[in-house]
């Protein structure tokens, strides 16, 4: 093997093997809908406007293309959240664009006309009505009811010049004849967007590709020129995955959530999802500010980000089984970086600000303990390396920074004043019980 080696001559990738990723011609659109979609749950905290700000900023810096700025008939704080948020947009020419949350209902849409007079700029209304049997059953609605309302204030909000997406709530549970008249109606009235949704995370990889042609095929008979979103959750674990499988199904746009938050377990994840699109090629965004916006968007809610999160928990680059981080410092020493950033990693720590860390455990071995110690610029001497190892399997745990530098303390004493074998049993004794 060549010196220095190419990451494609040392990973066979059967990502892309046979079939390979499906291609698209435009390139896919994000909506962000942290601060809207994203509050809805029941754990989070609302924001406080200075955080909305700096989450808006950070969408900015990763190319997010919309942003869901709240819903209007919330009541007064969101009214004003919007209007902020939206000032924001036009006084630091952002190239971001703001969209609203409304019931298919008139107050809702009259209170969105309302601020984007104030504004001066046309905010994008995302109208919403549930579309499934289930909804229709539990709301007591008739689909005439439905289709009129959808109608009246669809044409009420493209009169007074605001795009509107047509979101139909729990598409997924919903008929192909109630979608189509939905739809159809919509498209009517000057909807330029149509919004299919997994409210409830109901669908299945296999279903998103059995829908989204479907949706794109009554677009082509209607002959108009609408685009289509996706909206999923994560009910079933799959809100990634199915976002992923409708933008390879040729939706324009998809949305997704910081962390993602959102109602019940939550939406896709925005993070996850652009790490993801960004390894398989289809989006080569900067995503160095993505680690910024995970960290203000868990302070800003108030929803902690698990150590085993993918990319940004704790535990994403952090390893303390010994043939793992035998592998990452063999790495390190042929003087590649990648390389060890990829051993033992799908995703490489550097792409989203991070890098491989390995730690002192019980599964850890002697290349744990060296390595530990001259990345800290202290002398590995075998006498050190025995006593933090014998410390470490004694443990249930990995051990923290502070006890290994009591370690190293207490041998660096033992060895310039040498104390009584009982007073060297008694410390271990301690170390034990901590």
């Amino acid at each position: 093997m060549a010196e220095m080696a190419s990451a494609g001559a040392l990973i066979y990738d059967w990502n892309v093997a046979g079939n390979g990723y499906p291609h698209r011609s435009t390139p896919v659109e994000f909506d962000d809908e942290t601060l809207r979609d994203g509050l809805q749950s029941p754990s989070v905290r609302d924001p406080s406007l200075e955080r909305k700000l700096e989450l808006l900023h950070l969408m900015e810096k990763l190319g997010i293309h919309s942003v869901d700025v709240g819903l209007p008939g919330a009541g007064p704080r969101a009214r004003a959240d919007i209007e902020a948020l939206c000032r924001e947009i036009q006084d630091a020419k952002l190239k971001i664009r703001p969209n609203c949350a409304i019931r298919t209902v008139m107050a809702d849409v009259t209170a969105l006309v309302e601020i984007a007079d104030k504004v001066g700029m046309a905010i994008e209304a995302s109208a919403f009505i549930g579309s499934s049997p289930i909804r229709q059953y539990a709301e007591e609605w008739s689909l005439e009811f439905m289709l009129k309302q959808s109608e009246d204030t669809i044409a009420f909000a493209v009169a007074h010049g605001l795009p509107v997406m047509y979101v139909t709530e729990d598409t997924t549970r919903a008929t192909p004849d109630t979608i189509r008249r939905l739809y159809r109606t919509a498209i009517g009235a000057g909807a330029t967007r149509v919004c299919v949704c997994d409210t409830v995370g109901h669908i299945t990889p296999r279903g998103v590709r059995n829908l989204i042609p479907y949706i794109r095929q009554l677009i082509q008979e209607i002959g108009a020129d609408v685009k289509i979103d996706w909206h999923g959750h994560n009910d079933r674990g799959l809100g990634v995955i199915n976002t992923i499988t409708a933008m390879t199904s040729g939706v324009d746009r998809v949305h997704a959530t910081a962390l993602g938050v959102g109602e019940r377990v939550g939406n896709c994840s925005m993070d996850q999802l652009l790490v993801n699109l960004r390894l398989m090629g289809y989006i080569d965004s900067d995503l160095s500010a993505l680690r910024k916006y995970v960290e203000v968007a868990s302070e800003a809610t108030g929803v902690p980000i698990p150590g085993n999160y993918p990319m940004f928990g704790d535990d994403a680059f952090r390893t303390a089984t010994g043939v793992h981080a035998a592998a990452i410092i063999k790495a390190n020493k042929k003087g590649e970086s990648w390389l060890a950033d990829r051993v033992y990693s799908g995703v490489p720590a550097a792409m989203v600000g991070a890098r491989q860390k390995i730690e002192i455990g019980f599964m850890s071995g002697v290349s744990n303990v060296v390595h530990w110690l001259l990345e800290r610029e202290l002398e590995p001497a075998p006498k050190l390396v025995e006593e933090i190892l014998r410390a470490a399997k004694e443990r249930d745990r990995v051990l923290s920074e502070d006890e290994v530098l009591q370690i190293v303390k207490f041998v660096k004493a033992e060895r310039e004043h040498p104390v009584e074998i009982d007073t060297v049993e008694s410390w271990k004794t301690e170390m034990r019980k901590s």
